[in-house]
């Protein structure tokens, strides 16, 4: 296992464009005045909420974007931004609530971009994307319905990606390294050190070391798909649909952050479904089998696929919570968002390995089951 020792220094790759850069950069590159603006969190990237109004000054009737600005590493790959845009282009076209992007006056769907030159003059890959309404999963008390309804949506979604989605960019999402994949897990290894030396480390390596030797050798045998790779509880926006305070019955209105989408497995979807579920939850545990029955109404998973569930959603909650205390230290400033996970992640990761995992499949399995014969609750 690694150690403290064994950290690499890491190149510093988040814009930090301020709000007079932001706005000159809309009008420049988009040939749109701001009459408004408010950063928004982001991991890694720099992301902006902008009004926009074509009659300078006047706020009234004003368009709604969000002004995205890819950290300089990505930024360095156009093909993988391509193919990100596109599939959310494509997955709008077939009425999944997307973001689309404003073209630039050259008509072209993104620039790259020069920013702060104190910086080192790093190139930022900026797209100007519509802005989706609605309210995070993270800010609403989830109900069984809406589970279920998560679930639902990351099969069809994975689905339609890998059914019908061809741009010549795809091939992109072939990323071999890339430390989000859930098949990589066993990077994790080499960031280990930010946990220090405490019972999290060495529950985090237990299950390093079990998804090295029980999913490694399985993935062959699991279907293959291309992943959104990161429906977590911000990046699902929702409306409730009814009138009833005591039973809202939620739709999905926003899909976002398409970063992390690469080549992976069905089964990683449901698996990040349901670790990012849990985290806002009153009854961790009982998350599981709402986000499978969904995911199952559309793709029922093989036996192989279900056997793999368990170290599939430890192994998530390790790798968020792994690369967060990873990169709080690169950057400090940012530690409050980074650590969102951490409030909550460590306590359900440990309930889950105590607990084992025959117990909570059993819970899983047997609540999906009751799905078979009846709509959702």
């Amino acid at each position: 296992m690694s150690s403290g020792n064994d950290r690499q220094p890491q190149t510093f790759t988040k814009p930090a464009l301020g709000e007079k850069e932001v706005t000159e950069l809309v009008d420049r590159v988009f040939g749109l005045k701001v009459c408004w603006i408010g950063l928004l969190p982001s991991y890694d990237d720099q992301n902006f909420h902008v009004r926009v109004s074509r009659n300078e000054g006047a706020a009234e009737g004003a368009e709604e974007y969000v002004l995205k600005i890819t950290n300089s590493e990505d930024s360095q790959e156009p093909d993988l931004i391509e193919a990100q845009t596109r599939a959310m282009m494509f997955l709008n076209a077939e009425g999944f609530p997307s973001a689309t992007p404003h073209l630039t006056k050259d008509g072209n769907i993104m620039s790259l971009e020069s920013g702060d030159p104190g910086a080192g003059n790093k190139k930022y890959m900026v797209r100007l994307l519509t802005y989706l309404p609605g309210t995070p999963v993270a800010k609403i008390a989830a109900n069984t319905q809406i589970l279920y309804e998560i679930g639902k949506l990351a099969a069809s979604l994975d689905k339609a990606l890998s059914e019908k989605f061809h741009h010549p960019s795809v091939k992109s999402l072939h990323r071999g390294q890339f430390i989000w994949n859930l098949a990589n897990v066993p990077l994790l290894d080499q960031y280990i050190y930010a946990l220090g030396q405490n019972k999290y480390r060495e529950t985090v390596e237990q299950v390093i070391e079990q998804f090295k030797e029980k999913i490694i050798p399985k993935l062959s045998s699991f279907r293959a798909c291309i992943n959104h790779g990161d429906l977590n509880d911000h990046n699902i926006l929702v409306y409730s649909s009814s009138a009833s305070l005591e039973n809202p019955q939620y739709r999905v209105s926003g899909i976002l952050d398409f970063s992390d989408m690469s080549y992976g497995y069905y089964v990683f979807e449901v698996a990040i479904a349901i670790m990012y579920m849990m985290i806002e939850s009153p009854d961790p545990l009982g998350v599981g089998g709402h986000v499978l029955a969904g995911f199952e109404s559309v793709l029922p998973l093989t036996e192989e696929e279900r056997g793999a569930l368990f170290l599939l959603v430890s192994g998530r909650f390790s790798q968020s919570l792994v690369i967060a205390a990873h990169t709080a230290l690169r950057y400090p400033e940012n530690e409050e968002y980074l650590m969102i996970t951490a409030k909550t992640g460590w306590k359900h990761l440990m309930a889950m390995c105590e607990l084992g995992q025959a117990a909570v499949e059993k819970r899983w399995f047997e609540t999906a089951e009751a799905y078979a014969d009846r709509a959702p609750a």
